[in-house]
C-alpha cells in the first residue's frame, strides 16, 4: 500500500480523499495556489505544496507544477479529485513515465471516453443501448440540417468534447438546427480547441439516471446501483439521490450490466461512472463515460457502505476487488444537496465574500438516519471568485425516501451560513415540492417549476401561524430578560403585558402570550392556543422546540422590534409591537424605496472586464452594456429597455461589490 499520496485538487475533494487517506494510514500532500493557503485542504494535509498564482491556468491545471510538487515530496501516488486534471490523459501519462501511480483509471479508457463520439462507438460496439444520432463530420449548417431530418426532431445538437452544459444546442426544427450547429461549433472551439459536433435525437420527459461503476486490473467489475441526477439547473446537477425512485429491479440491473460490459471493453481499472438519459417508458440510452470520481458519489457510499475513495486507492495499488456483485445490495435511501455560493434571489448569479458565520448540521451516522457534510470551508474562510463556488455536499440518509427526505429538510433548516449569498432557501424549495416528493421529476424540473426563477418562499397559513409563536415566545424571552435588570426602585417589578401584535409578511395576528414552567402559550384572537416549548435563550442563533406540537428548527435573528426567521425556505422578517405601537405605525407612511430604474448595478462581486458602450449613446432592449467575471464565469449584463447613457461609472478592470453603479441613463 502507498505510504504517501498528493491530491492534485483542492476544496471538498480534496478534504474528502485526505479523511480516507487518513483511516488507512496513509500520509497526504496538498497543493495550493495564492488564493488558497489557508484553504481547509491545506490544514488537514500532513504536507502542502504552493503550485502558483490564483487561476487555476496557471496552477492547478499546470502539469509540470503538479509533478514539481510529486518529486519534492516523494509522493508515490495522485488522487486527481475531480474537475482539473482528473480526465486529463496527458497528466496519467506524465505520471506513468515518472514511476508514480494514478489513483484512477488507465490513460486509454480516458482517452476512449472523453471523446463523446469514440465514446458512442465504443458503447454501441459494446452493446449498450444509445441514442440514435449521427456520430461522423458534420462540415456545415446544412449538412447539419440534412442529419437532423434523417434523425428526426428534436435533437440535441453537441460538441465532441464538450462537458458541463458548454457546446449543446436543442433543435425542433431546421432554423434550430442551423441556428445551433453553428452556436456550439463556436462555443465548443472557444471552451474546448475542439469544434467537432455531432447529433443525436432528443429525449422527451428525460431523466438522468447513472450507473456507479467499480473496476480492477484483474477483470473484475461490478455496479453499485444507481443515481438520479434529473434535478439540474443549466446542465449542472443540484440534487442527486440513491436509488432512483422510478427504476424497477429488471431496468437497474440491465443498467448495470451494460455499464459493466463498457467497463471491460475499454480495460476499465478504477471508480466511474456511466451515464444514461431515460425516457418515460424507461427506455435508457448511453449519454457518457465519467472516468473520475463524481461530485455525487456520497450517496452511493451512503446506500452502500462501501468507501469509493479507499476502493480508488487499493485498486491504484493493484489490489483485487474484494466486492463481489452479489454483496452489493441497497440499504435505504440517500439524498444530497449541492450548496452554492450563488444568490437565487439574483438570478443564481456567484456570490463571494467571506463566510462571516458557517455553521453546517452536526453529522451523525445512527441506524435509523445519517447526515453527511463534504465540505471545503469554514467559518472565517473566503469564497474565492477563482474556482467553483461550491460551499459543501450535504447529505443525508434513512431508511426511506421520506424519511431522508424530511432529515434533509431538517438538515437545511440547521445548516447557517452567513456573510455571502447562497442557495439554501431554493434547495429548501425543491425539497417541499410537490413533484420532487413524488419523484416524478424530469431533467426539465428547474425549468418548468420556477420558469420565473426563484423569488422565495410564501410560507402557508399554519406555518404563518406557527411563525408569528416563534417570534412571540423570542419577544417574550427578550422582554423577560429586560425586566431583570439591578438597580429598580425596591418592590417595583417590571411587568410584562401579555397583549401584542405579531406581523407576519402582510398578515397580522392578535395574541395574548403567558409563560408557565418553560412553556409559553400563544393564544390567538380567534381563541387558538399554541405551546412553545424550547430552550432557546437570547444568545442562541437557532431556535430548536416544540410550536403546537410541530418539531421546527428555525435559523433566528433579532431584528428592530422583531426577528428575521428562516425557515424551510421562507425568510422572513416578522415584527411584535404592542397594541398600542400597533396603531400608532398604522397611521405612518410607507417609506418607498429608492428609484434604480435608471441606473445598471452590479448584480454580483465581481471584475468589469468590458465596457460595451459610452456617455451619450443610445442603446435598445437586449443590447450588451458590459462584462463581468466571476468564478470563471463571465456574464454579460444588457439593456433592459431602450435609453441613452448618461453617465458610465466603472472601468474595465474595477472590481465592484454587490449594488455598485456601472452606469446611469436618461
Amino acid at each position: 500500500m502507498f505510504k504517501k499520496i498528493l491530491i492534485a485538487n483542492r476544496g471538498e475533494i480534496a478534504c474528502r480523499v485526505i479523511k480516507t487517506a487518513r483511516k488507512m494510514g496513509i500520509k497526504t500532500v496538498a497543493v495550493y495556489s495564492d488564493a488558497d493557503e489557508s484553504a481547509l485542504h491545506v490544514k488537514m494535509a500532513d504536507e502542502a505544496v504552493h503550485i502558483g498564482p490564483p487561476q487555476a491556468n496557471q496552477s492547478y491545471i499546470v502539469i509540470d507544477r503538479i509533478m514539481d510538487a510529486i518529486r519534492q515530496t516523494g509522493a508515490e501516488a495522485v488522487h486527481p479529485g475531480y474537475g482539473f486534471l482528473s480526465e486529463n490523459p496527458k497528466f496519467a501519462e506524465a505520471l506513468e513515465a515518472e514511476g508514480v501511480a494514478f489513483i484512477g483509471p488507465p490513460v486509454n479508457a480516458i482517452k476512449a471516453m472523453g471523446d463523446k463520439i469514440t465514446s458512442k462507438k465504443i458503447a454501441q460496439e459494446a452493446g449498450v443501448s444509445t441514442v440514435p444520432g449521427y456520430m461522423g463530420l458534420i462540415e456545415d449548417a446544412e449538412d447539419a440540417v440534412k442529419i437532423s431530418n434523417q434523425v428526426g426532431y428534436p435533437v440535441m445538437i453537441k460538441a465532441s468534447a464538450g462537458g458541463g452544459g458548454k457546446g449543446m444546442r436543442i433543435a425542433w426544427d431546421d432554423d434550430g438546427a442551423r441556428e445551433g450547429f453553428q452556436s456550439s461549433k463556436n462555443e465548443a472551439a472557444a471552451s474546448f480547441g475542439d469544434d467537432r459536433i455531432f447529433i443525436e435525437k432528443f429525449v422527451t420527459q428525460p431523466r438522468h439516471i447513472e450507473i456507479q461503476v467499480l473496476a480492477d486490473s484483474f477483470g473484475n467489475t461490478v455496479y453499485l446501483n444507481e443515481r438520479e441526477c434529473s434535478i439540474q439547473r443549466r446542465n449542472q446537477k443540484v440534487v442527486e439521490e440513491a436509488p432512483s425512485p422510478f427504476l424497477d429491479a429488471a431496468t437497474r440491473a440491465a443498467m448495470g450490466k451494460q455499464s459493466c460490459e463498457l467497463a471491460k471493453a475499454v480495460g476499465y481499472a478504477s471508480a466511474g461512472t456511466v451515464e444514461f438519459i431515460v425516457d418515460g417508458a424507461k427506455n435508457f440510452f448511453f449519454l457518457e463515460m465519467n472516468t473520475r470520481l463524481q461530485v455525487e458519489h456520497p450517496v452511493t457510499e451512503l446506500i452502500t457502505g462501501v468507501d469509493l475513495v479507499e476502493q480508488m486507492i487499493r485498486v491504484a495499488a493493484g489490489e483485487k476487488l474484494s466486492l463481489a456483485q452479489s454483496d452489493i445490495g441497497i440499504n435505504g435511501w440517500s439524498i444530497e444537496n449541492r450548496l452554492y455560493a450563488e444568490d437565487p434571489y439574483r438570478g443564481f448569479l456567484p456570490s463571494i465574500g467571506r463566510l462571516t458565520r458557517y455553521r453546517p448540521p452536526v453529522e451523525v451516522d445512527e441506524e435509523r438516519r445519517a447526515v453527511r457534510n463534504d465540505t471545503g470551508v469554514f467559518e472565517g474562510g473566503e469564497i474565492s471568485r477563482y474556482y467553483d463556488p461550491m460551499i459543501a455536499k450535504l447529505c443525508t440518509w434513512a431508511p426511506t425516501r421520506a424519511d431522508a427526505i424530511e432529515g434533509m429538510r431538517n438538515a437545511l433548516d440547521a445548516f447557517e451560513i452567513e456573510g455571502i449569498g447562497h442557495n439554501l432557501p431554493f434547495l429548501a424549495a425543491v425539497m417541499d415540492h410537490p413533484k420532487f416528493i413524488s419523484g416524478e421529476m424530469t431533467t426539465a424540473f428547474i425549468e418548468e417549476e420556477f420558469p420565473d426563477g426563484f423569488s422565495g418562499v410564501t410560507p402557508d397559513a399554519e406555518t404563518s401561524v406557527r411563525l408569528a409563536a416563534v417570534a412571540a415566545h423570542m419577544k417574550m424571552r427578550k422582554e423577560a430578560r429586560a425586566a431583570q435588570i439591578s438597580g429598580g426602585m425596591a418592590n417595583h417589578r417590571r411587568r410584562i403585558a401579555p397583549d401584542w401584535v405579531v406581523y407576519v409578511g402582510k398578515e397580522h395576528y392578535n395574541v395574548s402570550i403567558t409563560e408557565e414552567a418553560g412553556c409559553t402559550t400563544i393564544t390567538f384572537e380567534d381563541g387558538q392556543a399554541m405551546n412553545v416549548v424550547s430552550d432557546w435563550n437570547l444568545g442562541c442563533r437557532l431556535f430548536e422546540g416544540t410550536v403546537g406540537g410541530t418539531a421546527m428548527i428555525v435559523k433566528t435573528d433579532f431584528i428592530r422590534d422583531g426577528a428575521r426567521l428562516r425557515y424551510r425556505g421562507a425568510d422572513l422578517n416578522v415584527v411584535v409591537r404592542t397594541p398600542r405601537q400597533a396603531e400608532l405605525v398604522a397611521m405612518m407612511p410607507e417609506k418607498m424605496p429608492p428609484d434604480t430604474s435608471k441606473m445598471l448595478l452590479c448584480p454580483m462581486p465581481g471584475l468589469i472586464v468590458y465596457i460595451a458602450v459610452e456617455e451619450g449613446q443610445e442603446v435598445h432592449e437586449g443590447q450588451a452594456l458590459c462584462t463581468i467575471e466571476a468564478m470563471k464565469m463571465e456574464n454579460i449584463l444588457r439593456a433592459e429597455r431602450k435609453g441613452t447613457v448618461s453617465a458610465v461609472k466603472a472601468a474595465p478592470g474595477d472590481s465592484l461589490q454587490v449594488d455598485e453603479i456601472i452606469m446611469e441613463f436618461q
